[in-house]
């Protein structure tokens, strides 16, 4: 097991916030950590971020970057679980896949909080952040990043 240690030296706290919107993408899931991370103010040596997508129909998780084929997986399970179409939807005048896109947003998520250590995001090896986009048609998404540290 590896240990790491990080410590404030600065005994003054921060805490940041800003809103910023993800480039617009095509329905499926995407690896936006990069696209994230330039939106973001200098992080503290310690802390957390934590951000919130600002939308029903679309989500934000953390999984495995390194192989595009688990984009691809994800895409094919969820529309096995949720599919378009179904005769017992009642909200339906916004489109077959909406109502769909909002259930699978419920069963993602709205938010992740991911840990700051040596004024860098913590995450594991092959882990990078997610955009969950369940609509055929989205613009871009609205993202609230608040920074404690």
């Amino acid at each position: 097991m590896v240990v790491t240690q990080a410590q404030q030296t600065n005994t003054t706290k921060m805490t940041a916030q800003t809103t910023f919107t993800l480039q617009p993408r095509s329905r499926g899931y995407h690896i936006v950590t990069q696209e994230v991370m330039n939106q973001l103010p200098s992080l503290p040596e310690v802390g957390l971020l934590h951000l919130f997508i600002q939308h029903t129909s679309a989500a934000i998780t953390i999984n495995e970057a390194a192989d595009p084929d688990v984009l691809v997986d994800f895409e094919s399970v969820f529309n096995q679980i949720v599919p378009e179409n179904l005769p017992f939807l009642v909200h339906t005048i916004e489109g077959p896949d909406d109502m769909p896109a909002h259930i699978k947003a419920a069963m993602i998520g709205h938010s992740v909080t991911v840990p700051i250590t040596n004024g860098m995001l913590n995450l594991g090896t092959w882990q990078g952040i997610y955009l969950c986009e369940f609509r055929n048609r989205a613009s871009g998404r609205n993202i609230v990043a608040t920074i404690y540290g």
